[in-house]
Order: structure tokens, then sequence, then C-alpha cells
């Protein structure tokens, strides 16, 4: 039996994807090559976006042509699923499982049609699985980078986000079990690890909060990156931010969403800050860590949001000037506060509003990446293009997670060799470009 697993989400989808590829591997289970040759088509889905779900919707003709080829094709949908969105897909799947249920998955793949989809709000369900769901070991995507999970969950309710109520209440994994992971890990040679959490600042484990699980991860013996999302601006506290100062193998990159620009419409987001201490938590951020990479998270047009307001953001853009930031247009998602007041900015408003806000990043980021060219960089490698049939080109990763391409400056590389994927490589920086790096390695 085969299995091909489809993601749609964030780095916390991709996580608890492969935690599925390792529970359907225990009940014996191979990854397919492709979606044509699986037996079980698994969608890990995200509904905090709708573009997220109008994809599961476009794939669904696709599966039942599968099914036509082959008559004992199941498929399962998983994830963040909105209670309104699983009684539409509940006709187009075999299975609809909570991923918190992942332990009995086994016991249930074996009926025929099955749901199973608690209120992750529920009290009981999260007592009954939450301890399971969390150790559950993984099945890496690849041998040099790692996804670890410390906590899941969110308690902020921020008007927009259904995070709360697909993602359930805030829980947070024991230290010991996350170290024990991270270090087996680096005993296996991995290279970098992504500390995950809808909130990482909120993580508590009786004593040990954020800062400390960081120096206790940056104290793990071996050359490795420490990196983590996604931060809360409330909880980014001065501990925190002496202790990303401080570990040397935390990295220099900050993902730090503020939404909005305007603190009218950050309060009727529920965003419980003013756009002055957003301000004034990233300087002092920049103060401790000059060479920071600072990304952030940006919705346009929420509901009510004037022109004059949409150019506050604007300001902040030029006043901050961030090195990335993802834009979304906003989109009512059922079931949250903001879904209840009328969505009144134009599709066409919000798209233009987001080039607006694109074409300045495109500037500040071009402006901060020109500083690199000229210098020597330390790069992890994650993957390699093949130009004329040689290996010329690789892309990875700079401590401060800028991305490089990195050209080869002779034909050494051939196609079978790509032992530079998952390594430290030393690149000269010889262009900038706005979102991104070129560079020969030394």
């Amino acid at each position: 039996m085969n299995y091909f697993i489809i993601t749609y989400g964030c780095q916390m989808n991709r996580s608890d994807s492969e935690r599925i590829a390792a529970v359907l591997e225990k009940m014996n289970y191979e990854k397919a090559s492709n979606i044509n040759e699986a037996d079980l088509i698994v969608v890990n889905m995200c509904s905090v976006r709708q573009s997220a779900v109008d994809r599961v919707y476009g794939n669904i003709k696709n599966f039942e042509k599968l099914k036509r080829k082959n008559k004992n094709l199941k498929t399962l949908l998983t994830g963040c699923i909105l209670k309104s969105d699983l009684e539409k897909f509940k006709k187009h799947f075999d299975f609809i499982l909570s991923i918190k249920a992942l332990s009995y998955w086994l016991e249930i793949l074996r009926k025929g049609k099955y749901f199973y989809y608690p209120d992750p709000r529920d009290d009981k369900f999260n007592e009954e699985f939450n301890a399971f769901y969390l150790k559950e070991k993984q099945k890496y995507s690849n041998n040099f980078s790692a996804f670890v999970p410390i906590m899941t969950g969110c308690n902020n309710f921020c008007a927009f986000c259904v995070v709360p109520y697909v993602r359930g209440p805030e829980i947070s994994r024991k230290a010991k079990d996350i170290i024990l992971e991270i270090e087996n890990l680096i005993k296996n040679n991995f290279k970098e690890i992504w500390l995950l959490g809808q909130n990482v600042n909120s993580y508590k484990d009786a004593n040990i909060n954020f800062p400390k699980l960081l120096k206790m991860v940056n104290e793990i013996p071996g050359n490795f990156w420490i990196r983590f999302t996604s931060s809360y601006p409330r909880d980014f506290s001065d501990e925190l931010i002496d202790t990303m100062a401080e570990c040397e193998k935390v990295t220099e990159y900050l993902n730090l969403p503020v939404q909005s620009g305007d603190d009218e419409i950050l309060k009727k987001m529920n965003r419980p800050y003013t756009i002055e201490k957003y301000k004034k938590r990233v300087k002092k951020i920049r103060e401790k860590i000059p060479n920071l990479t600072l990304s952030t998270d940006i919705i346009v047009g929420f509901p009510g949001e004037t022109e004059k307001q949409f150019k506050n953001t604007l300001s902040l853009f030029k006043e901050i000037k961030f090195d990335m930031a993802y834009i979304a247009r906003y989109s009512p998602r059922p079931g949250t506060v903001a879904a209840k007041l009328k969505d009144n900015v134009p599709l066409k408003e919000k798209e233009e509003r987001r080039k607006t806000l694109t074409e300045i990043l495109k500037e500040t980021a071009l402006e901060k990446n020109k500083k690199y060219v000229g210098k020597e960089v330390e790069v992890l490698v994650n993957e390699s293009r093949i130009i004329n049939n040689e290996l010329r080109i690789f892309l990875g990763k700079t401590r401060a997670y800028k991305t490089v391409k990195v050209q080869i400056p002779d034909t050494r590389y051939q196609i079978p060799n790509t032992n530079l994927i998952g390594q430290f490589v030393k690149v000269k920086i010889v262009d900038a470009l706005p979102w991104g790096l070129k560079g020969i390695l030394i």
C-alpha cells in the first residue's frame, strides 16, 4: 500500500505531515513517488486562508478521476479545518480525521468511510489526545533541517484568525522531550532546528519559559543553527531579546507579525499592542542584534480599513524597512469576530494596496541585500539546480535567512556530486536582488 501527502499551510502543517508519514509507515504504508501510484491520498489542509480551502476543492475532481482508475484508492482529509468546511467536505473524502488523533488512525483506517473530528477546544478531547499527538515521532523530510514543535494551539483570538478554533488552546510539550528529540537530531548530523508553535513566546513547562528553552537547546553540543516561529509582539520580552543576542546558535532572523500599521485597525483585529510599542520593540531588538533579518505579516483590506489607515501601514514599512513581508489580502473566515464585520474594501483595492506595499518592500529589501555584496557568508545548502546536464548551481540560506544562489566556479561538481546539500559552505556574495543574493563557492 502506498501513500501520498498533500500539504497546504504553514511550517506547523508541514511538521504535521512528517508526523503523519511516520504513522503511516508504521502501518506498513510506503511513500508513493507520485500521486498516481497512491492507494491512500492524505490532504493536510489549513483553513486559515480561503485560498487553501479553494485548492482542496480544486483537487477533488482529480481524486475522483484517480479513483476510477484505482478502485482501492482512499482519500483522507486532516489538518486545521473549520466546522463549516468539515460539513462541505464530508461527501468528498473517505476519511476526515483529527490530526491530534494520530495514534488512533491505524484502528480507524481499517474501517470504511469514517468521520472523526471532535471540537479542538473540547477539554476531554484535548486531555485524551494531545499527549499522543505531541509525542508522535516524525519522519523528517530531509536529513539536515528539522521542524520541532514545542507547543500547539493559541489563546489570543485575533479577530481575523481561526487558529484557536481549529488548533484548540495552547499546550506546551515537556522540555525534556524537546531536548531529547533535538539531541538525537544533532547526533544524526542535522544542521538546522526550527522550533515551532502558533506563539512560541508563550511556551511554558513548569519554570521553563521560551528564553530558558532556547538556552537549553543552545547548550546542546554540535554545529547547528536554531530558528523559531511564530512570535507575538506583545509577548516578545526583554529576556527573549537578551537570550537571542547571547546564544551563538540562535540565528539572526525573526518573523514578528505586525498585521497593520494603524492602531485603530489593530484594536479591531484584537491585537493588544500599539504601533509605537511595536516600533520600540523592534528598535530594542536591532540594538541588541544589529545584523538581524526582520520579516513580518500584514493583512491589507481588513473590514473598514480606510485609505488613511492603509497609509499608516505604508509609513510603517518605510520606517521599519523590513527585509521580507508576507502580505495577505483580507478574506473573511467563518466563525471569527471579523466575519461579522462588513467586508467593505473591494478586492481590486486590496490588490492595489498589496502591490503598493510590495513595491516598498522590494526597495528596502534590495537596499539591505546590497550590503552583503563583497562579503563572505556561511550558507546551509538545501537544494540543487541542473543546467546543461551539469550541476552548477546550489540554493541555500544564510544564518540571517537570506536566500543565496551559489554558483560553482568550475565543473568539478557533476550531477552525482550532490554532497553539498545539507552542508555549511563559505560563499562570497557577488550580487544582490530584492528577494535574495548571488554568490560564488569559496
